[in-house]
């Protein structure tokens, strides 16, 4: 920055440098740097959170060689990086912890993630997010891996690598406490459906491929799972790609509650795993087979979050929609796994920790009652292929030409076909090792009841024993066995060539095992700490995460925003509505309501972002409200903020978007602050008895008020300065009598005036000219409203409603109303919807030929007369105002 620093308010710009400290001094001290262009001071100290400023963002953004080399000396002298809640581990300084500057940077970094997640299609969707994570996440293990050497001499391709993965680390934390905020600021019915879905699609997407499903190398010594430990965790690689995808989901979960899970988690999943339309065999594609992978760890999550009647409650559909399709894949004689014998194993890991988790949560007499068409299945197929190894299976060729697969009779009396190309997988699979994993802490889960639920057990318990001999030939009685389990340690498939030899054990059978073959696992589970000492990763859901992630069970906080009662019917309706879908549809479900003003509601305006609103009422104040979801449906919400500085009624208040600020009015405007309640400026009119009757905002990024003032003149102020902007008369010879309503049109170039006597007048903002008036209505209008398109809605007192294009001499559409002049209405889309005093709701549209649905408001919604309606676009819900001062919520 050379000569003289050009001030920002000198121009009459903003100021934009706040945050970023800037020095004058020429020589550099040895503690400073230009950073990314900016010239900031660098603290050595580390630096509170609320104390960062933009320059040491954009200093940590940098790809500059010295900030790199602090970020790498901060990375090795850090903690690990713990992925489940992904906090970097000096994110408290990389990124504001306070919720107000969230919002914006947040806004900012992540828009880009979010808006593909929101607007995009579907597909788009899952591979574009995908890329993303999937990128991070392999960046974020080269980090953790290169930053746990500590010689600080690396290379400086590794110093690049390293940043690049910081900075990916960097953005995925971002998007994901983004994706937080933004689950929260949107409210339950749009959260689940713009948010949670995509969250859900792009779950699946964390599982595709062949990479995704090996199992992760984990540091320090893991005991083998041939320890009959099936509760000890084996993460694969998409596990810790859909980490931050399941703490987002269980985010959403935690905000609104249970419901969550069971309504649309739940019935997500049994879509995912749903058996395709074909009867025949079938071949699974990848993104079913990874579908698969991310639903039942997904399972595993909600299990864990689920209170003890909720498991009890959905337990018969969790075991006929989850389980028994995952295990038809699972133990199919004729599908085909994509990936083969890995995706299968890795699946089968997987759905014996699931359902060694219900068990545990349930009991033994609850599982014999209700798992155990599942657990019975999940073990059948030892049977099924012993006895197919027993038997010489060919395929002949003419059967092959024909796609027939050969039927197999089985010793239960069931004729199955098979595919006999399947068997070299499904063998792979199903091995001596898987045997021993799934029997000895099922024998231990279930007790004696294995014997009923389990009719081949012995056969698996033979073939466990055989695993034991087969790894510790020498153990011939069980005390010789404990110290052989844990110490062995065989890799993974290296059993898998044990399978061939079966034939040649099979003398073994009826031996002194036999006897043992319920005690060898019950001395080894009561004496040894292993197998059992880490039972609660079964909660794990493969994250690595540590401790936090290892519970049997974790409470769901109670949020205060839970939902209940009718917002939670409101809100199991709305998630099933498509998302296709454009109409406005009115149920007369009450959510909340807004006591507070002494007089009648004359006016409701949703600020833009749908979080607040506001109120002027005859009691001459004007409330600002949180619309946040609170309660069951009966809940009464108190103000943020109240502005008591008006001296008359209020008529009209508005937000003005570009500075932020709100304009009220009740014969002069007052302009003021929301955050604060401070009054900025309050615009008199010039004669007091030519008092203003009509006020609009223009929309951003225009800063300026109009105003109508009883004498038809049109005055334009700009809240930034002082005096009139322009001022036009509107009466043009006519007595057209008083202004009523104002609305100017979303580009801000015109502006329309509708008068007592039914004359409209449009006029263009930028020239000032008239560029039309017409007679529009026979009685004095009530409301004007103007749409996209040149298109403006009128109502009148001559009990019409009329749509207008701005310079056509006919009205579009004409709706009569029969009994009331529709006194107050809103714009939904392609669709009005009208309120009149009789306390009727009604919805027409812009585009058809009239045809109006009304429904009148019941007594028990809604008491008193309306007075004022405000409609929220994006959550669909109705503001009304009423005479006895109460605002209420409804959908």
């Amino acid at each position: 920055i050379d000569g003289e620093p050009v001030t920002a308010s000198g121009l009459g710009l903003p100021d934009y440098m706040s945050g970023v400290s800037f020095h004058d001094q020429t020589d550099l001290p040895e503690t400073e740097d230009f950073q990314a262009g900016l010239y900031v001071a660098e603290s050595p100290q580390p630096q509170e959170p609320e104390a960062v400023s933009l320059g040491r963002l954009s200093d940590k953004s940098s790809t500059s060689e010295p900030s790199l080399g602090d970020e790498r000396a901060a990375d090795e002298g850090g903690a690990p990086v713990d992925k489940s809640s992904l906090r970097s581990g000096d994110s408290s300084q990389d990124l504001k912890q306070s919720e107000g500057s969230e919002e914006e940077e947040e806004e900012e970094e992540g828009c880009v993630v979010l808006e593909e997640e929101e607007e995009g299609e579907p597909d788009e969707v899952t591979v574009a997010s995908d890329l993303t994570l999937s990128d991070t996440v392999l960046s974020m293990e080269t980090v953790v891996a290169s930053g746990s050497g500590g010689d600080g001499e690396e290379e400086e391709e590794q110093l690049s690598e390293q940043s690049e993965g910081k900075e990916q680390k960097i953005l995925l934390d971002t998007a994901c406490k983004m994706v937080r905020w933004l689950s929260a600021k949107l409210g339950p019915t749009v959260a689940s459906r713009h948010v949670a879905r995509n969250l859900l699609r792009l779950l699946t997407s964390c599982y595709v491929g062949p990479t995704r499903q090996q199992f992760t190398v984990s540091s320090g010594e893991s005991p083998p799972l041939s320890a009959g430990n099936i509760y000890q965790k084996r993460p694969v690689l998409g596990d810790i790609v859909s980490g931050p995808v399941l703490s987002c989901l269980l985010h959403i979960a935690h905000l609104y509650g249970e419901p969550v899970l069971t309504y649309q988690y739940l019935p997500y999943i049994s879509y995912l795993v749903a058996p395709g339309s074909t009867s025949g065999p079938s071949r699974l594609n990848s993104r079913k087979e990874a579908g698969l992978l991310a639903a039942v760890t997904l399972t595993q999550k909600i299990i864990v979050y689920l209170s003890d009647t909720t498991l009890m409650d959905i337990l018969p559909r969790i075991s006929h929609e989850v389980l028994l399709p995952v295990l038809g894949f699972l133990t199919s004689l004729v599908t085909g796994f994509p990936s083969g014998a890995q995706a299968r194993t890795v699946l089968c890991v997987k759905t014996i920790s699931l359902i060694a988790l219900i068990c545990l949560r349930i009991g033994q007499e609850m599982v014999q009652q209700h798992l155990s068409e599942p657990v019975a299945t999940f073990f059948q197929v030892f049977s099924q292929l012993y006895e197919l190894r027993h038997q010489d299976l060919k395929l002949d060729p003419a059967d092959r030409s024909e796609g027939l697969l050969p039927e197999v009779a089985f010793s239960d009396g069931q004729q199955r076909p098979v595919d006999p190309t399947l068997l070299d997988e499904l063998q792979k699979v199903f091995t001596l090792e898987m045997a021993y994993t799934i029997y000895v802490p099922f024998s231990c889960l279930l007790g004696d009841i294995i014997r009923k639920i389990i009719p081949n057990h012995e056969l698996v318990g033979e073939l466990a024993g055989l695993y034991l001999e087969s790894i510790s030939p020498s153990s011939c009685n069980p005390a010789s066995m404990e110290p052989a389990v844990p110490s062995s340690s065989p890799e993974w498939d290296s059993q898998g060539g044990s399978c061939p030899q079966d034939d040649g054990h099979s003398g073994t059978f009826g031996s002194v095992l036999v006897g043992n073959r319920i005690q060898i696992p019950g001395d080894s589970h009561s004496e040894n700490p292993g197998p059992l000492g880490s039972i609660s990763g079964v909660g794990g859901g493969g994250l690595g995460s540590g401790s936090e992630d290892n519970a049997l069970k974790r409470e769901l906080p109670r949020s205060a925003h839970g939902l209940s009662g009718n917002w939670l019917a409101y809100w199991q309706y709305e998630i099933g509505v498509s998302q296709q879908d454009a109409h406005f549809h009115f149920h007369q479900i009450r959510l909340q309501s807004f006591p507070g003003h002494s007089g009648a509601v004359k006016c409701v305006a949703p600020l833009s972002s749908e979080d607040f609103f506001l109120s002027g009422s005859k009691d001459r104040t004007v409330r600002l409200w949180p619309l946040y979801n609170y309660g069951d449906g009966t809940s009464e919400t108190a103000p943020r903020l109240v502005y008591a500085q008006h001296r008359k009624s209020v008529f009209y208040v508005g937000q003005l978007e570009a500075p932020q600020h709100v304009v009220s009015c009740d014969g002069a405007v007052h302009v003021w602050d929301p955050f604060t309640g401070k009054t900025l400026r309050i615009v008199e009119p010039l004669d007091s008895r030519v008092p203003l009757t009509a006020v609009a905002v223009m929309p951003a990024p225009h800063t300026s008020i109009t105003m109508a003032s009883s004498d038809s003149t049109l005055r334009f102020v700009d809240c930034r300065k002082p005096g009139l902007q322009h001022e036009f008369r509107l009466g043009g010879g006519l007595n057209p009598g008083l202004v009523r309503s104002l609305a100017v049109s979303p580009s801000g170039r015109s502006v329309v005036a509708g008068f007592s006597s039914g004359f409209m007048v449009l006029l263009d903002t930028r020239t000032g000219l008239v560029l039309r008036g017409w007679p529009a209505h026979e009685g004095d209008i009530l409301q004007i409203k103007a749409v996209e398109g040149s298109v403006l809605v009128s109502s009148s007192s001559d009990h019409s409603l009329t749509v207008w294009k701005e310079l056509e001499q006919k009205p579009t559409h004409h709706y009569k109303s029969a009994s009331d002049p529709i006194h107050t209405f809103d714009l939904y889309g392609s669709e009005v919807v009208t309120g009149t005093v009789a306390n009727k709701i009604g919805v027409c549209s812009l585009l058809e030929p009239p045809s109006q649905a009304t429904t009148k408001l019941s007594s028990e919604n809604f008491r008193g007369t309306l007075t004022s309606l405000a409609l929220l676009p994006t959550k669909r819900h109705l503001l009304l105002g009423s005479d006895n001062g109460v605002i209420r919520l409804l959908a």
